[in-house]
């Protein structure tokens, strides 16, 4: 059985000092997470070693960036590298998420380099693929996502396939307190699973751990975690809150 894994992307959200906060608080609310439930908190490039140095304290929890380059060094001024990441103890790296292609150019293209880069490196991609609500209101929602799929994974071997983990977004979810149905996310984490299928093997497909990434929060995630193919959640509000993360933590863990 897949664990679950529940993951907080902070976004543009606190510097050094707030991301201390807050992972205080989540030690305070939580302790060493549940032993049947993997975490991952991601907070900015500039917070990364300061939740690193956190982080020592609390078990079960991870650490990851929210963006990588694919190479190794250069004048790629702004950017961080594989090494870089792991120099503080980075496990994850999201990449291709919706706001980084919708405002910063990224293509299906840069974030198969990403990827390969990752995973060649020793970092577990966390592959962010979603339509708009202009995509499905159009029926375009299935080939845009799999061609999202399809494209991340070029040049991925089948013996990382368990290193890969994948986000569905709903891209009309986030932020605008809109989510999709149950039945919604499960219909296209199967989808995703499948193509992965496809791509590899059912054996394969079936390690790869697919998280829903639209507005998951308390009161939702419940009914989504239980769909079979919701392997967890990348979630960006409520990881914000301390109690809030912790709650969908322990929904996991009564699910498990």
């Amino acid at each position: 059985m897949r664990r679950f894994l529940i993951a907080g992307n902070w976004k543009m959200n606190c510097g050094p000092k707030e991301t201390s906060t807050l992972l205080q608080g989540i030690k305070d609310t939580i302790g060493d997470l549940p032993e049947v439930v993997d975490g991952l908190v991601c907070p900015p490039t500039i917070s990364l070693t300061t939740a690193s140095v956190e982080l020592q304290d609390i078990g079960g929890l991870a650490l990851g960036a929210q963006n990588v380059h694919s190479e190794d060094n250069g004048a790629y001024t702004g950017e961080v590298s594989t090494d870089m990441l792991k120099e503080v103890n980075c496990d994850y790296v999201i990449l291709g998420h919706s706001e980084r292609r919708q405002y910063f150019g990224e293509t299906d293209k840069t974030v198969n380099a990403k990827v390969n880069k990752a995973l060649n490196d020793g970092i577990k991609p966390v592959i962010c693929v979603g339509e708009s609500l202009e995509q499905r209101k159009a029926n375009e929602h299935k080939l845009r996502v799999k061609k999202q799929v399809q494209a991340a994974l070029i040049g991925v071997e089948d013996e990382d396939a368990a290193n890969l983990v994948i986000a569905y977004e709903p891209i009309w979810a986030i932020g605008t307190g809109e989510t999709a149905t149950p039945d919604q996310a499960q219909e296209m984490h199967k989808m995703i699973r499948e193509e992965v299928a496809e791509i590899y093997s059912d054996d394969d497909a079936n390690q790869v751990r697919i998280l829903y990434g639209g507005s998951m929060k308390p009161h939702n995630a419940e009914e989504l975690l239980e769909q079979p193919d919701v392997d967890g959640g990348l979630i960006g509000g409520a990881s914000l809150k301390a109690d809030s993360f912790t709650d969908i933590i322990k929904i996991a863990e009564e699910l498990s």
